[in-house]
């Protein structure tokens, strides 16, 4: 099974009056759509847009890994666990709620903001929350909570990546286009994959992926 999601076809959310501009991949509050409720245990992906200034105020998270990828601009975090960081593209965030937290997300910068947040359901919520902020990610980053590995590709033109065999895959394209087959994947398109192998990715100019590697 493959499944191209395009950028286009996201559901639009968020509050654009007061800066915030969401796409939603999966069913997401006053979105529902019983078809695309999550894909293994991915509950959301959200690629959020905030304007100088803009965030969202405190709020409660519990039950949820969460994972957040900048793209531009600067994120700035603070959570009920005593947390207060600034995440800048490259960076990884991960914040698992456990059995609850609350925290603000904002843009306190100058410039816009925008970052993929993507949330997970783990096999065990019990336990305290805690904080995750790795600068400079490596190519892959392991979340056994909820069975899944994330890889970070930046292949340039003409460069392969090589998925890894799973029993399924979520690929989002953060920037440039690459190719899967005879398709072209763009910014914002994302690829759902489950029982298929050895595929690859062509790279038609500088890009960077996130691919989920989810186990059973």
């Amino acid at each position: 099974m493959i499944r191209i999601q395009r950028a286009g076809d996201r559901y639009p959310g968020g509050d654009p009056e007061a800066g915030i501009e969401t796409r939603h991949a999966l069913s997401f509050g006053p979105y529902y759509d019983p078809d695309n409720l999550r894909f293994g245990p991915l509950l959301a992906v959200n690629e959020e847009r905030l304007a100088p200034g803009a965030g969202f105020g405190e709020h409660p998270h519990s039950h949820t890994e969460i994972v957040t990828w900048v793209v531009e601009g600067e994120l700035t975090h603070r959570d009920t666990t005593g947390h207060e960081t600034l995440v800048r593209p490259g960076d990884l965030q991960h914040l698992s709620a456990a059995t609850g937290v609350r925290h603000v997300e904002r843009n306190a910068g100058p410039a816009p903001l925008t970052f993929v947040q993507m949330w997970l359901a783990p096999s065990d919520p019990a336990g305290p929350p805690t904080y995750d902020l790795i600068r400079a990610v490596p190519d892959r980053y392991d979340l056994p909570a909820a069975g899944a590995t994330l890889h970070v590709h930046r292949p340039g033109p003409g460069d392969e990546v090589n998925l890894p065999e799973a029993d399924s895959l979520y690929v989002h394209v953060v920037r440039g286009t690459v190719t899967l087959g005879a398709e072209t994947l763009g910014e914002g398109d994302a690829v759902r994959i489950a029982a298929e192998k050895a595929l690859t990715l062509k790279a038609t100019e500088a890009a960077e992926l996130l691919v989920w590697e989810f186990r059973a």
